[in-house]
C-alpha cells in the first residue's frame, strides 16, 4: 500500500475510535486524518462505519472510547454545535434543506442575520443583506439558479445539492463532510458537484467525501482512506494507487497506513 506524503499539517485527526449501538459495533477503533486544502475519499462497503464515524466527528454521535485533536490539539466534539465552533460543517445524503423556503433562508437557517441598530436589538432580519451574501457566495463557486426567490422544493437535484454545499462553505472554515454527494444526480449534475467540490478545496476548506462511486472518488479526491468492518485498513495517495488496491483493501483488508 502506498501512502501520502504532504507538507501541510493534520487539520482534523482520529485516533481508535469506538462506537457501538447496543450489541452492533459500528466503530471498532478507527482511526483518520484529513490535511487543511484537501479532499480525502472515504470508501468501503456497506456497513463499513462511514457514516458513523462522520456523525461521530460532526458530533451527532458521541464515541465510546478514542480520541480526536483539531489543528493538533485534543478537543471533544460532543455536538453539532462544538463542531460548527471549530469550523466544521456537514452535507448529508438528505441535504437538510427546507423545502418550501428559498436559497437564501435556507443558507441562513437558523443563523440569520439582524439589521443593525435598534432595529436589529428587535429582532429585524436584514433580507438585503442575506441575499446579497447569497448571491456572492453561490456565485463565487459556481452555483447557478435561475430564480433565488423560488422554494428550493422546486430547483433540480444538483441545484439542491449547490444550494446544500453553498450554505456549508457560507459557515464552515475548516471542513466539509459530504455523505454521497451525487447518489441521485444525472452524469451534468455530477459534473457540477465535482466542480463545485474542487472549488472548495480552492479555498482552503478540507472536503471529506464519502462515496461508493469510486470512479468519482479517483477523479476528485487527494487521498483515499479505506473503512472495512469499523476500522481503517487503507490509507491511499490517490494519484499514485490503482482501483485493484483500493477494492482490495475494501474487500479483503489490508496493512493498516501509516500518515
Amino acid at each position: 500500500m502506498r501512502c501520502m506524503s504532504d507538507e501541510r499539517h493534520v487539520l482534523l485527526e482520529a485516533r481508535g475510535l469506538v462506537k457501538t449501538f447496543g450489541r452492533v459495533r459500528a466503530l471498532r477503533g478507527a482511526d483518520f486524518s484529513v490535511r487543511e486544502g484537501e479532499v480525502v475519499a472515504l470508501v468501503g462497503d456497506n456497513g463499513a462505519g462511514k457514516s458513523t464515524l462522520v456523525k461521530v466527528l460532526a458530533g451527532v454521535h458521541a464515541a465510546d472510547a478514542g480520541t480526536v485533536r483539531f489543528n493538533g490539539e485534543p478537543v471533544a466534539i460532543d455536538s453539532p454545535i462544538v463542531a460548527r465552533t471549530l469550523g466544521i460543517e456537514t452535507v448529508y445524503q438528505d441535504l437538510a434543506l427546507a423545502p418550501e423556503l428559498d436559497s437564501t433562508a435556507n443558507l441562513f437557517l437558523g443563523r440569520e442575520t439582524r439589521r443593525t441598530g435598534l432595529l436589529g436589538r428587535l429582532g429585524f432580519i436584514d433580507q438585503p443583506r442575506m441575499r446579497q451574501q447569497t448571491e456572492e457566495i453561490c456565485r463565487s463557486l459556481g452555483v447557478r439558479l435561475q430564480d433565488r426567490r423560488v422554494p428550493v422544493a422546486q430547483l433540480s437535484g444538483g441545484q439542491r445539492q449547490g444550494v446544500a454545499v453553498s450554505r456549508a462553505v457560507a459557515w464552515a472554515s475548516k471542513v466539509i463532510f459530504m455523505d454521497e454527494p451525487t447518489a441521485a444526480l444525472g452524469v451534468v449534475q455530477t459534473g457540477k458537484v465535482l466542480d463545485l467540490i474542487r472549488r472548495v478545496r480552492e479555498r482552503g476548506i478540507a472536503v471529506v467525501l464519502i462515496s461508493h462511486n469510486m470512479p468519482e472518488v479517483f477523479e476528485v479526491a487527494d487521498r483515499i482512506e479505506v473503512l472495512r468492518l469499523g476500522k481503517r485498513v487503507g490509507a491511499f495517495t490517490t494519484s499514485e494507487t490503482t482501483l485493484q488496491e483500493v477494492v482490495v483493501a475494501m474487500t479483503a483488508g489490508g496493512a493498516e497506513g501509516a500518515e
